[in-house]
């Protein structure tokens, strides 16, 4: 009788075992090969290359590498001397075409109220083009001075977007060239996370599904949302050789390697402690809409699936 519970007793604790085993290995192999998440996941951000509409010497810089600036804040200063002669130069045309503008405005209304018998119509309408194209001297002085108010505020140059300086390799004394980027700003405004996920996971979840952030240097988790899926990458099989011939990559049918789609991820709160910058690597663990309310035999799974992968890692 006693053999007998014994035996018992271990055919249940091998079952046991057994089951156990088989729970965790198909746990297992829904987290890593269905599950949706990847260790492939990067941070990033919107850089604002900010290039100078003025050419010129740099005569004041306030930026400072990796310092957080406002949206408006003033990073740095091109040499006005130029510019404000400039101004002064349109400014004078503009009073000088003024005042012309008015005699001939004067002249012409003398003229249109004399009968043509004091004068010929051939004078009046001499008159009449003299006005008008005294007019259109001024509003070209005008638009002139415009624009040298224009290029006089755009020597100092100023900040698109909250954010912080990177890689500050401008100096005072530099010269400034029209349309050449010459100081960068990371829009703080602007973190997301790509996760590139195999695309056998895609089916796994959908836009808007919340999205669980784990960085490689901090232990708090970020939250997020799934806010949108990549339409396309690059095939090397579209790429051409030398001789304009298709060049095809060749494939092993027994080995298939499952493409990696990049996902957009929102971040929706960071928290306090957690420092972000673009390129960092990241965890993307993606809770599709429903998933908690699955049957116990799920939960049971992934209980087992949890306990084998922090064994293993």
């Amino acid at each position: 009788m006693f053999n007998r519970a014994r035996r018992f007793i271990r055919f249940l604790l091998t079952s046991i075992l057994v089951a156990a085993a088989v729970f965790a290995i198909v746990g297992l192999w829904q987290h890593y090969m269905v599950a949706p998440w990847t260790r492939d996941g990067q941070v990033r951000a919107q850089v604002a290359n900010i290039a100078p509409q003025v050419p010129g010497q740099i005569v004041e810089l306030n930026a400072k590498d990796n310092a957080f600036v406002h949206l408006g804040d003033l990073l740095y200063v091109i040499d006005q001397a130029n510019y404000k002669v400039r101004l002064a130069l349109a400014q004078a045309d503009v009073a000088s075409k003024a005042a012309d503008l008015r005699v001939k405005e004067a002249a012409n209304e003398r003229r249109q109220k004399l009968t043509t018998l004091s004068t010929s119509i051939e004078e009046k309408q001499t008159y009449e083009g003299q006005y008008t194209q005294a007019q259109s001297a001024y509003q070209s002085a005008l638009a002139n001075l415009d624009q040298a108010k224009i290029d006089l505020e755009r020597t100092e140059v100023r900040s698109p977007v909250n954010g912080y300086v990177t890689n500050l390799l401008l100096r005072i004394g530099d010269y400034a060239n029209t349309g050449i980027s010459n100081i960068s700003v990371i829009d703080s405004d602007s973190f997301w996370v790509n996760g590139y996920f195999e695309e056998t996971k895609l089916g796994s979840f959908k836009v808007g599904d919340p999205a669980q952030i784990q960085l490689m240097g901090f232990g708090a988790p970020i939250s997020g949302r799934v806010e949108s899926i990549t339409r396309g990458i690059s095939t090397a099989n579209a790429t051409v050789s030398t001789q304009g011939l298709p060049s095809v990559e060749p494939i092993y049918t027994w080995v298939r390697l499952a493409q990696r789609i990049p996902v957009r991820v929102k971040i929706d709160k960071v928290p306090d402690g957690v420092t972000l910058a673009a390129g960092m690597t990241a965890t993307v663990i993606v809770t599709p809409e429903g998933a908690r309310s699955g049957t116990a035999w799920d939960d049971l799974q992934a209980r087992l699936a949890a306990l084998a992968y922090r064994a293993l890692h």
